[in-house]
């Protein structure tokens, strides 16, 4: 009798346990035992594992690390030898490699400082971000004001640093574009009421970086526009008019600017006697150098293009030192993990629109699509399969402004995977 209805206090206990374990979501978070489903992964809350480790992407933050490590060491290698040039003649070897440590270390306060601010205040700053974008843009305009170099008025004077606005202008676009796609998302297959004035915008915005002219960054901020809106849902039509509008301009323009028309004919024969030692003088000797490092590169420092042969070793052509040094492996390896990290960007991004986040969601594909983009056309013109088109090696070449931007626009992603999982652990954002 007693073994059929055991009531022995240790019975009891185990029952109670069951029955706690069975109804915990009463006592708990909800995130805490129901999972979440985005994508096809199941997201949990662990009992053991502390909420600090899965409050940011660790994989995304290594590789990032590493490219920057990486573009560190490949700027010093590159660099080194320009104090033999009569140009750099006052500078120290170790001149660009200090300059770039400081441009990181100020990079990663400004990504510190701008994980702390919710995306919520990122989507309230949008409009004033656009417009503050624009100002810079028209002040590196003013003469006395802006920084002309090679011909080029792209900088504002800080002290001894200079600045680029066209690095905010893209960051500016990108979180005012995610922003109006979120305000207009009800009218949002109607042209004139949602595309066209983004179009309008971005045009402005256009013109002004192409009295700079800086054609590249137009070509970057167009470009991150154009993914936003038809990651937005703008009716399919209509993306590709305004994507054939802009194939119309940019062929235009290159049509009506002799020196960009003989880019063009430069970048299809860069050895033609006519091309060697003028436009097409750097586009041959970044393929001579990736030429020369074969499959395993002639190794790290052993780079004979960067000795005054490759004009802008350390910034537009760093992949040239890295193809002539690592090879065919480094060149890869590289492209693998930009990859990686633009598939991993979006699959934060993605996370964000499943969880009913649409603002966040697009801000972080934004960004996989203006870093994927840059290094993509970046890679391109080093390899010889695009125009020349001076546009930097996000997070590798040397540039104080684009690093900066680059790495608040990365802490903008790790903010919204933080408060992707904060929500599906239960948390509020």
């Amino acid at each position: 009798m007693s073994a059929s209805a055991d009531t022995s206090p240790e019975s009891g206990t185990g029952l109670l346990s069951r029955l706690g374990g069975w109804f915990g979501s009463l006592t708990g978070k909800a995130g805490d035992v129901l999972p979440v489903r985005v994508g096809g992964t199941e997201y949990r809350q662990s009992t053991t594992t502390p909420a600090s480790v899965l409050g940011y992407d660790q994989a995304l933050m290594w590789v990032v690390v590493a490219l920057l490590a990486w573009g560190l060491v490949m700027v010093y290698s590159a660099s080194i030898a320009l104090p033999d040039n009569p140009r750099f003649a006052n500078y120290a070897p170790t001149h660009f490699l200090t300059r770039h440590m400081m441009y990181l270390v100020f990079g990663f306060v400004a990504a510190l400082l701008a994980f702390q601010v919710p995306m919520k205040v990122w989507e309230r700053l949008a409009p004033w971000l656009f417009v503050g974008a624009l100002l810079l843009l028209v002040a590196v305009l003013i003469p006395g004001v802006g920084k002309v170099v090679n011909g080029a008025r792209r900088w504002l004077a800080i002290g001894p640093i200079g600045f680029q606005p066209s690095e905010v202008a893209k960051l500016a676009v990108l979180i005012y574009a995610a922003d109006y796609m979120v305000r207009k998302m009800e009218v949002k297959e109607r042209f004139f009421r949602a595309v066209l004035p983004m179009g309008a915008a971005v045009g402005i915005v256009g013109v002004l970086l192409l009295a700079e002219p800086d054609m590249g960054a137009f070509m970057v901020v167009a470009v991150i526009a154009m993914g936003i809106l038809f990651l937005g849902g703008v009716n399919a039509r209509m993306f590709f008019l305004i994507a054939g509008v802009l194939v119309g301009a940019f062929a235009l323009m290159i049509a009506s600017s002799p020196w960009r028309r003989e880019r063009v004919f430069a970048y299809l024969d860069p050895f033609s006697e006519e091309h060697a030692l003028g436009k097409g003088y750097q586009l041959s000797h970044s393929l001579i150098a990736i030429g020369r490092g074969e499959i395993f590169g002639v190794g790290l420092g052993g780079s004979v293009e960067k000795l005054h042969w490759l004009p802008e070793a350390h910034t537009d052509f760093l992949l040239a030192v890295i193809g002539e040094e690592f090879g065919l492996v480094g060149v890869i390896t590289l492209i693998v993990l930009f990859l990686w990290m633009t598939r991993r960007i979006m699959h934060i991004g993605r996370q964000a629109i499943a969880l009913d986040r649409v603002f966040s969601g697009l801000v972080a594909q934004g960004v996989a699509i203006w870093i994927g983009f840059q290094a993509f056309i970046n890679m391109g013109v080093n390899l010889g399969a695009l125009p020349t088109k001076g546009l930097t090696l996000p997070l590798m070449s040397f540039g104080g402004s684009a690093i900066l931007l680059n790495l608040v626009a990365l802490a903008i992603v790790m903010r919204v995977d933080y408060e992707n999982k904060l929500l599906m652990r239960g948390g509020r954002v």
